[in-house]
């Protein structure tokens, strides 16, 4: 049984370094390839967004001189090499995957549009949208909340190395507390910081509940799309 038919898995770039200090780790990615074909074998319709931060962020680029319009135009470049690492390693596992971009990038992959991306969904092919929004000042939070709305996804699933929202940053402060469930007002009022604030208005205005949980831990996500409580519930 499964509780989401259609789902925008979001995925941190960072997590793909493992232990590196920058790049892909071939068993977190493989992980994660392993992850998303138990579920496609479930007949949920998978939609996924992944961030760049293992190989250039542009935010942080410009502490590095980078203008920050060519800094994000590098960031949206690293989403499609990770994008394409990720359906390469999907597809080794046994299921079908198609990356579409935000900016025009063919032979690499195809343009994105609603219509190309629900129709590779319809035929249980997992896509993968690459390359943010397209434009720059905005986060793949962002864009994997707007590909979410856009697909008309049950829910977004943000998975990260953490296994929920906590009240600071577990890895940083031992007496953090976790959240179970929180609302998206409650989460902007105690400056949680689960996602930026342009893709949390997006969420709440079109009523799409998020669900925050550890994709580094084998399983989880199997057992978050089974039914099965797992990181922190954030909704309306």
């Amino acid at each position: 049984m499964k509780k989401f038919n259609r789902i925008l898995l979001k995925l941190s770039g960072e997590s793909l370094m493992g232990e590196q200090k920058y790049g892909i780790e071939p068993a977190i990615l493989n992980s994660y390839a392993r992850q998303i074909h138990e579920i496609a074998l479930m007949g949920v319709e998978i939609g996924i967004v992944i961030g760049g931060g293992n190989i250039f962020r542009g935010v942080s680029g410009l502490s590095k001189g980078f203008d920050r319009v060519k800094g994000d135009y590098m960031g949206m470049l690293a989403t499609v090499i990770n994008s394409l690492a990720l359906q390469s390693a999907i597809e080794s596992a046994g299921t079908p995957c198609h990356v579409l971009t935000a900016v025009r990038m063919e032979p690499f992959a195809e343009f994105y549009s609603k219509n190309n991306a629900l129709e590779s969904l319809r035929k249980k092919e997992v896509v993968i949208f690459a390359a943010g929004t397209g434009n720059p000042f905005f986060t793949t939070d962002t864009a994997s909340a707007l590909r979410a709305v856009e697909i008309e996804a049950d829910v977004l699933l943000k998975g990260t190395r953490v296994d929920g929202v906590y009240t600071a940053d577990p890895e940083k402060d031992p007496d953090a507390v976790k959240f179970d469930e929180v609302s998206f007002d409650e989460a902007i009022a105690k400056q949680l910081h689960i996602m930026d604030l342009t893709a949390f208005t997006l969420c709440k205005e079109n009523k799409l509940p998020l669900i925050v949980f550890d994709m580094n831990t084998e399983g989880n996500l199997k057992k978050l799309i089974s039914g099965e409580k797992i990181g922190t519930f954030v909704k309306n």
